[in-house]
């Protein structure tokens, strides 16, 4: 079995989306109900449903504060050039690329989604 989608409700879907297809590999697949809702898919065919948090049936519309999500690219130089594009762009980025446990990395923040940018370290 295998995860293949998963459905985050953020404030604006369509500045998201933007984000998500210029800095981190996704195309927009599907828009709907005047862009409250669009469907993107990344470069291994795993779907991500961005959903406006009017949606939230329930009004919820937070995340808990280590839910994150997060991209493994596979070396170091990758890490860092991801964080030298996201950062000409600028996008906010607290912290330079640095282990973190078994891992070299960053976190940022796009909306109210924690992203996480790591590889494995060099001979782990």
């Amino acid at each position: 079995m295998n995860l293949n989608h998963l459905n985050l409700s953020i404030p604006d879907v369509a500045s998201a989306r933007s984000f998500f297809e210029s800095h981190l590999g996704f195309r927009c697949t599907d828009t709907k109900l005047n862009d409250t809702l669009s469907v993107l898919t990344g470069a291994d065919g795993f779907i991500l449903v961005l959903m406006s948090e009017q949606l939230n049936q329930n009004g919820n519309n937070a995340y808990p504060d280590s839910f994150h999500i997060g991209f493994y690219l596979k070396d170091e130089e990758e890490v860092i050039d991801r964080f030298e594009i996201l950062k000409a762009a600028g996008v906010l980025l607290d912290e330079e690329p640095r282990q973190i446990r078994k891992v070299f990395g960053f976190y940022f923040k796009h909306q109210n989604i924690l992203i996480e940018i790591v590889c494995p370290l060099a001979g782990a």
